[in-house]
């Protein structure tokens, strides 16, 4: 039997027959790799599992949304007065700021190989299925989990530049591709699942389908990958696979064909408007990664564990729920928005302007006055958990508010930015909702859809790809920091240093534990 990487940890495990050449017994169950795999409702089940690989990458560790927004300009590593510093390592781009920090994101690189096997497990065993009458369900299924392979792998190819490329399932010990095989992967992946899956209008879904994959979810993510290919590599289109027209026509496609439009209110958005809260699943949500209240301590991560992060350092004031104070925002993004801009009272936490009354400053560090407030956890007018309040164990792990990764108006920007015939008009409509009656036009310019992207997408974890994708010393330039922050109540200062994030190319460090458990064949990212 192989030797068996822990960088593949428990993938065997997944597979009741990876270890038959060591005992050979029969099962004692009756399901097995050998004997499952043959009605289409196997091939549904399975499926699901894959959905819930996905849901569960950041249940444990560094998660990508929180990494996102603290490596780029909008967020600092903040935290607890006695964590360690892992945040603010990640945050400066030096492992000198916590040196014993070497595994930050070794519980999701796990979380997502394992996500990724069970993904290769079932596109293997397509041909195996018995599908009948229901022979259309293959592509569909196909495209599924193509996307969400997609998905897994875009998320780790920018962490890290240089991963294992697994497209079948395997425990073996791989060296790092080039990232161009993994971004071929990704976007053939992208395009089968734009290709295969049925134009059904998202508005015309059964709501039971809705965080299921869609043909335009598939046609937007291509388009993000698009973007971010072309622009951190310098390349004129994506691996020689989409071109920037095949990338905007499925942008326009998304937007003649989806069915989707704005919310009209963009405070709406998100639960923290309580009452006025459009809900999950809204006209202008594309995709989204769905959770649920009901996570425990047993094995079922069902719900959002990394929304607490971002929550007010141990105090609750109505609707703010508490948490562990990571992701303080930069005053800088506070004041980008315009005193006549509706997207920035939802979207942050002023606790002097909205006299919010946060006095637990003596436990946070990088104190800034601003909180997230798109993804904060809350709380009733008593003070009690939300989510406690529907069931969840405990406010740590039951939050239950889905990471809504794409939306309509990413759509609309995109396609402005890749040259639409109808730019100005998109570009002018997300404006127009942000500013209302104060609404004027200005032209769409690259500089100026990037500060729009900013305002609109704030913790949504895109900025910081969007900075990077104009190039790594352009991004080292707009995310250099040095300032003053209060740290348990006192002043100290923040630095960011560009030549760390040029040092580094902005990528992440590879986990220490995987490199050595790989005996060597793994190589550790430059700068880390």
């Amino acid at each position: 039997m192989k030797t068996l990487k822990i960088y593949m940890l428990s993938l065997a495990l997944l597979s009741a027959g990876g270890c038959k050449d060591f005992l050979d017994v029969e099962p004692i169950t009756s399901v097995t790799e050998t004997n499952y795999y043959k009605t289409p409702q196997d091939a549904y089940k399975a499926l699901v599992g894959c959905y819930d690989g996905l849901q569960t990458v950041w249940g444990e560790g560094m998660s990508f949304p929180v990494a996102s927004e603290i490596m780029s300009d909008n967020c600092f590593g903040g935290g607890g007065a006695s964590d360690s510093y892992n945040y603010q390592m990640v945050d400066e781009f030096d492992k000198l700021r916590s040196p014993s920090d070497q595994n930050n994101f070794g519980p999701n690189w796990i979380a997502y190989y394992k996500a990724i096997y069970r993904a290769n497990v079932l596109i293997s065993k397509m041909d195996q299925i018995e599908w009948g009458a229901d022979a259309a369900l293959r592509s569909i299924y196909e495209s599924e989990v193509r996307f969400l392979r997609a998905y897994l792998y875009f998320d780790m190819v920018r962490l890290f530049g240089n991963i294992p490329l697994l497209v079948s399932p395997s425990a073996e010990n791989l060296s790092q591709s080039a990232p161009d095989e993994v971004y071929k992967v990704i976007a053939s992946d992208l395009k089968f699942a734009a290709d295969n899956l049925p134009a059904i209008a998202y508005n015309a879904q059964p709501v039971a389908n809705h965080g299921r994959v869609t043909k335009y979810a598939a046609a937007a993510l291509l388009a993000r990958v698009f973007l971010y290919y072309t622009g951190y590599y310098a390349k004129p289109d994506l691996v020689g696979l989409v071109s920037k027209a095949e990338a905007l026509a499925y942008l326009e496609n998304i937007i003649s064909t989806g069915g989707y439009s704005l919310v009209s209110n963009f405070a709406n958005l998100w639960p923290s408007s309580l009452t006025a809260y459009e809900g999950e699943d809204n006209k202008e949500t594309v995709f989204a990664i769905k959770y649920t209240y009901t996570s425990d301590y047993d094995g079922n991560t069902d719900g959002n564990h990394w929304m607490v992060m971002f929550g007010m350092r141990e105090q609750f004031v109505f609707p703010y729920g508490n948490g562990w104070g990571f992701g303080t925002v930069n005053p800088k993004l506070y004041n980008a928005y315009t005193a006549s801009d509706s997207r920035r009272a939802p979207s942050i936490i002023a606790v002097a302007a909205e006299n919010v009354g946060f006095t637990n400053q003596s436990k946070q560090r990088e104190y800034s006055g601003f909180y997230v407030e798109k993804y904060s956890p809350l709380v009733d007018e008593a003070g009690n958990s939300v989510s406690v309040n529907k069931g969840a164990v405990n406010f740590m792990i039951g939050q239950f508010q889905d990471y809504v990764s794409i939306r309509y108006s990413d759509v609309l920007l995109m396609a402005a930015e890749l040259g639409s015939a109808n730019a100005q008009t998109y570009f002018d409509d997300v404006r127009k909702r942000a500013y209302q009656e104060a609404f004027t036009p200005l032209p769409v310019t690259q500089d100026n859809l990037m500060k729009e992207r900013r305002l609109e997408f704030a913790f949504e974890g895109i900025r910081y790809w969007d900075l990077l994708r104009r190039g790594v010393n352009v991004a080292a330039q707009e995310i250099a920091e040095n300032t003053t922050l209060l740290s348990a109540g006192q002043s100290a200062p923040k630095v960011i240093s560009a030549s760390k994030i040029v040092e580094t190319g902005g990528l992440q460090q590879i986990p220490y534990t995987q490199i050595t458990l790989s005996d060597g064949v793994l190589k550790q990212n430059p700068g880390w």
